[in-house]
């Protein structure tokens, strides 16, 4: 089912990535071949759209976990007068994530050069609670090459196929897209120093963070300032040296005209290119960028600078109420960190940040002689109050407050916005959208000092002008980042956003960006509605107004050291130099010149079609108008340039006199042509070039044969055969010469190739290749496969020749010949994937493709390796069998076997029951088997004897057999049976995440049954040394969080639920280390 509804989306940013195909994919959806088309110019593609349109489609999947196929498109739906639909991996794009991509529904029928820009959010509708529905937003431009965008790793599987989660109810997911069509943007014509006065930093893949950081930084003149008078050396490189690439970048960004990159300066980080595409923390990378900074000026006219300009200090207390008692902590911070959940604005949130805690009841203070602390800090006594308590025998708990108040505040005050936190109730980080309003001057003296300590210095005014916002757009996965700064504090705002800089009003700068909610009317006959505002203020940076000539001060290149200025200089002119080479290209063309010596090298080595490669041999670069005779005799530079400039493709001639000095060659005629000759040895299988020759056009290929056999190096009468290679792609084409008629009349031109040599006799059976044209041939199609057996996918193991012509029983026979197999039915093939660089989940079934072309293609690429396994059955058999593992876990030993069962695709799980009862250890004659569904370490189904094996996929699943326990079979009327699983937390990155391991199982649990009774059943049943079980703690589990329980606690109180949506939802839960010894597995095959 599919629903429309108008819908809008902010500007949003996630993770993003083009799709990497995995397999062929369904629909002939691949990239497009596109010709040529002149009436593209009016493409209405490219037409701008005045009110962006905007629509949400609504996707109800059923059956989901049912689906076999390895991707799914939605219903095409249309946003902006354009189709789309919604592209789905429910297994994962090769991942153990779900993949969503929006998809471009006709791209295969659209005109030459489309392109279509549009702002989308993808999203998994939490069917219990709406708020846990996942959503990822990003952007993008769609065109031929890129006709889909999204997220590969959308959303854990384990999370998606969890019922208990909420996103799967009744077998069924609903995916919701939100899709705005914007105008496509032309950046290539903006130039932003000429519309701004400055440039900006190109994006290295996922550094936009860091340019929104660093254009902050160059912006506030005094470090700028600093950062030139750092001493570096004309010896240094800027790839070593972090304050050597801070001044070359901060010098570009001064006096350049283009966008600066920050490579150089991320190379000094010590970051290799992976790193460039991950996204860093910007306030950890901003402390570690001035902590560095702050080292490399010790010892040097600017040591302090950072302290001076970002450094001020705090007092943490404890204060007792009854108590003439007081301790306190100076600290000092380059940042503060405020919170923005609950608070309206900044000044609500310093408020929070001074707010004084009250330590009473039974979080009392229990100070040091007076007693210790309940709480988690500790403190030093002060002198005076220490004497006091001195004669005190005994411990006083005493009412007490605890707070902060700031000692002094610096010059430049940065404040990191918690935009992120994490929820405890989702167990996941999130970001916080909420509207959050910062002023445009900030008076942290307001209230007669209510944030400053008794120590403060009142004298000085603290009282700031913002001067930067740095933005982020996008969700808690990733996005965009971007920063609004106004250089010089002027009321004219510009926007850094990576290469581009654009002047911007103060609105767009600080209202725009508070973030919450925003109502728009997207359409003339739509209502009203409100939507969250994804992009929003991170981080801001304010200057004291007392401060703000020393630190916007003037900087020029007085400041910059001499060699700097040389080599950036140097840099600069090598750089313009490219540049007009560049711009100049259409008045040059590249010369490349051929002579015999590169045939001769090349013809029956590197190539043995046509007659050179001329990416090898020289090439030259001259002007245009050059005249010819200019270029022959003229002193001429060998270039290799990268540059795009016409070629002229020629060939020189060098004749040859006698004492082997060059000599003019012949006049030729408009009857003279020449003709270029390989020769074919069919006993070594070897094509050479052995020369060239004019000749009459009116003449006869006789007249010339016994010259041909003084260049092979033959008898004068030899008698030969003469073919003409004509063509080699898509095919083949080498015809025979009739020596008898003319060349003309053979219809050979200037610069046609004859291929010559002795003729075969019909008895000579031997040979593989007689003639040209059939070496010709074998030569196109012939394909060296590398073969790797299945098993140890990594590891050639042996190559072979073959035909792209050879069928699918001709591959076969010969990899059974030599693997020395009788039966080459009994092989079984799988193709490579040339992206994942592993086998295609999915074998070549038994003659389903045509030839071997077929089986080495993977999209527009084309692969060397397969796979081959060797069944024990003929493939045919096999394809008309469903084969399924299953892991059978032995009731009376710590071991596990696996079974390969193969049933025909009809049979039900009674079937496979039965045959395994034929083949594995049971404890009594009469023990019943059942069949489980385990997924990440969790029981999810019983499947029932009836179901069929057919749709059972145990590629992502478990299958587990097991001997059904005596208890579960005579439960009383109050017993249950229960889920109990083994976890650990994992508290990684400040976030509390269950991890369930080891061998999931069933209890039974007897009305008032405490703790320690059903501890001491789990201790027996699992066979746990008592100083080990000890240590493990026992939690109910409901949606992924624990409550702890009591050896008292009754243990069926907590599970009286029977509207559970699978018993998964809550389960018994053993916590302890993964430190269990491991269940020994064995491998058995069975088959019909």
């Amino acid at each position: 089912m599919t629903v429309m509804t108008p819908a809008p989306i902010d500007q949003p940013e996630d993770e993003e990535m083009l799709v990497p195909h995995s397999d062929l994919p369904e629909n002939n959806h691949q990239p497009m071949e596109v010709v040529a088309q002149p009436e593209t110019a009016n493409n209405v593609e490219n037409q701008p759209v005045e009110d962006p349109p905007s629509s949400r489609f609504t996707w109800r999947i059923d059956n989901f976990t049912r689906m076999n196929t390895k991707k799914h498109y939605s219903d095409v739906f249309v946003v902006g007068g354009y189709k789309w639909r919604v592209l789905i991996f429910p297994k994962g794009n090769n991942v153990d994530h779900l993949s969503m991509y929006l998809d471009v529904a006709d791209s295969s029928s659209l005109p030459y050069g489309w392109s279509r820009y549009a702002q989308f959010s993808l999203g998994v509708i939490n069917q219990i609670h709406n708020k846990y529905s996942v959503r990822k937003d990003t952007q993008h431009q769609f065109n031929a090459r890129e006709s889909d965008w999204g997220f590969t790793s959308f959303m854990p599987l384990s999370e998606l196929y969890d019922p208990s989660r909420g996103y799967l109810v009744n077998d069924t997911i609903i995916v919701e897209a939100e899709v705005l069509v914007r105008r496509v943007v032309d950046y290539w014509t903006y130039d932003s120093k000429k519309e701004t006065g400055y440039v900006g930093l190109k994006n290295q893949g996922a550094t936009c963070y860091m340019n929104s950081l660093l254009q902050t930084l160059y912006h506030i003149p005094y470090f700028r300032k600093a950062v030139y008078h750092m001493p570096t050396t004309e010896n240094d490189l800027p790839s070593q040296s972090i304050p050597l690439a801070l001044q070359s970048l901060f010098y570009k960004l001064q006096y350049s005209d283009n966008s600066v990159a920050t490579k150089e300066l991320t190379k000094s980080f010590g970051w290799d290119t992976y790193d460039s595409f991950m996204q860093h923390d910007v306030q950890e990378l901003n402390r570690v960028l001035c902590e560095k900074l702050e080292d490399k000026m010790k010892g040097t006219v600017v040591e302090g600078t950072i302290q001076k300009l970002f450094e001020g200090h705090h007092m943490n207390y404890i204060e007792c109420i009854n108590v003439d008692y007081k301790s306190t902590r100076k600290e000092s911070f380059y940042d503060l960190q405020l919170d923005v959940k609950g608070c309206r604005d900044v000044y609500a949130s310093f408020d929070k940040y001074v707010e004084v805690e009250r330590l009473e009841g039974d979080n009392k203070y229990h100070a040091e002689h007076y007693g210790l602390q309940v709480g988690s800090i500790s403190c030093n006594l002060e002198s005076q109050s220490s004497s006091k308590g001195a004669g005190l025998s005994l411990e006083l708990f005493m009412d007490a407050k605890k707070g902060v108040l700031f000692i002094d505040f610096p010059p430049v005050l940065q404040l990191q916005l918690k935009r992120f936190e994490y929820d405890f109730m989702r167990d996941t980080m999130v970001k916080i959208n909420d509207r959050y309003e910062f002023p445009l001057q900030l008076d942290l003296d307001r209230e007669n000092g209510k944030y400053l300590s008794p120590e403060a210095d009142r004298s000085v005014r603290n009282l700031y002008t913002l001067h930067s916002v740095l933005v982020h757009s996008g969700g808690v996965h990733g996005g965009h980042y971007y920063a609004f700064i106004r250089p010089t504090l002027t009321d004219q705002w510009y926007k850094f956003d990576d290469e581009r800089v654009t002047k911007e009003d103060i609105k767009r700068a600080l209202e725009e960006q508070y973030g919450g909610e925003e109502e728009t009317n997207p359409g003339f006959n739509n209502t009203p509605f409100k939507f969250t505002k994804y992009s929003n203020a991170y981080m801001l940076v304010y200057i004291r107004e007392s401060d703000r000539d020393k630190i916007i001060c003037n900087v020029d290149e007085k400041d910059i050291a001499e060699h700097l200025r040389e080599r950036l200089k140097k840099e600069q002119e090598e750089k313009e130099h490219k540049k007009k080479e560049k711009a100049e290209a259409h008045l040059y063309t590249i010369i490349k010149v051929a002579r015999d010596e590169n045939l001769m090298e090349q013809i029956g080595k590197d190539i043995y079609f046509d007659l050179v490669d001329h990416d090898k041999v020289r090439s030259f670069r001259i002007q245009k108008q050059t005249p010819f005779n200019i270029f022959k005799v003229g002193q001429l530079r060998e270039v290799s340039n990268k540059v795009h400039n016409a070629e002229l493709k020629l060939f020189l001639e060098v004749e040859l006199g006698p004492d082997l000095h060059h000599i003019a060659p012949p006049d030729k005629t408009k009857d003279d042509i020449l003709l270029f000759f390989k020769l074919y040895d069919p006993e070594k299988e070897e094509l050479r070039y052995v020369g060239r020759l004019f000749v009459k056009s009116t003449g006869k290929a006789a007249e010339i044969l016994s010259k041909l056999n003084e260049m092979a190096g033959y008898a004068p009468e030899e008698e030969i055969d003469l073919y003409e290679e004509i063509k080699f792609e898509p095919t083949v084409m080498c015809e025979p010469i009739d020596k008898k008629f003319t060349f003309r009349a053979c219809q050979l031109e200037d610069g046609d190739i004859v291929c010559f040599q002795k003729p075969t006799s019909v008895e000579i059976e031997h040979l593989r290749y007689p003639d040209v044209p059939s070496f010709l041939e074998y030569v196109h199609n012939r394909q060296v496969v590398h073969f790797r057996s299945l098993e140890k996918p990594k590891e050639d193991d042996f190559s072979l020749e073959l035909s792209k012509l050879h069928t699918y029983d001709d591959v076969v026979e010969r990899v059974a010949q030599q693997l020395g197999l009788d039966d080459p039915s009994k092989l079984r093939l799988t193709p490579h994937n040339c992206y994942s660089q592993q086998p295609k989940p999915q074998p070549i079934k038994y003659r389903g493709v045509d030839h071997l072309t077929d089986m080495l293609v993977h999209y527009n690429q084309t692969s060397d390796i397969l796979y081959y396994e060797v069944l024990d059955i003929p493939l045919p058999e096999l394809q008309g069998l469903k084969t399924l593992k299953v892991a059978f876990h032995l009731a009376t030993k710590e071991e596990v076997v696996i079974h390969t069962i193969r049933l025909p695709k009809q049979s039900t799980v009674g079937d496979v029951i039965n045959d395994l009862k034929t083949k594995v250890e049971l404890s009594h004659p009469d023990a019943e088997l059942r069949l489980l569904e385990v997924f990440y370490h969790k029981i999810y189904k019983v499947f029932p004897h009836s179901e069929k094996i057919e749709n059972i996929n145990d590629q992502y699943w478990t299958l587990r057999a097991e001997e059904v326990p005596e208890e579960e079979k005579n439960l009383g009327p109050n017993d249950r049976v229960i889920h109990v699983y083994h976890f650990t937390k994992d508290t990684a990155q400040n976030q509390m995440q269950i991890q369930n391991f080891g061998e999931p199982f069933f209890l039974v649990i007897h009305e008032g049954e405490t703790l320690a009774e059903v501890k001491a059943r789990v201790q027996k049943k699992l066979q746990v040394a008592d100083e080990e079980f000890a240590k493990w703690k026992f939690a109910f589990l409901s949606l992924g969080r624990p409550e702890y329980l009591q050896d008292s606690d009754i243990v069926s109180s907590r599970f009286q639920r029977r509207d559970v949506y699978g018993a998964w939802e809550q389960y018994l839960g053993l916590e302890h280390s993964d430190s269990a010894p491991k269940r020994s597995y064995a491998a058995n095959q069975a088959c019909l």
